[in-house]
């Protein structure tokens, strides 16, 4: 994976699972279709500029620390922004 557009995409992933959101959940924060999420995340189309700013508002994170990687991102995201289970949905299996 070598061009940002492609980091970019892998850091949106990232914060999807460390929030536990959908791509309906982040296309209502940010104001577009679940459509345009699925096609800004398969490639097909491109995140903006704006995009940036609007992620950055949903996410509570600077626009630099959403293009310096997937990990750095997670690492600034805000705790009340955490889900409660990494990914949120996972299945939790007790000894």
């Amino acid at each position: 994976m070598s061009s940002t557009a492609a980091y970019l995409r892998l850091t949106v992933t990232a914060l999807m699972y460390a929030t536990g959101e959908r791509q309906a959940d982040v296309a209502a924060g940010l104001g577009i279709t679940q459509g345009q999420v699925s096609r800004k995340q398969s490639g097909s189309a491109f995140w903006s500029l704006d995009d940036l700013d609007r992620l950055s508002a949903h996410y509570g994170i600077p626009v630099p620390d959403l293009v310096c990687g997937a990990d750095h991102a997670v690492r600034h995201l805000p705790a009340a922004r955490r889900a409660a289970q990494l990914g949120g949905t996972q299945t939790t299996i007790t000894p």
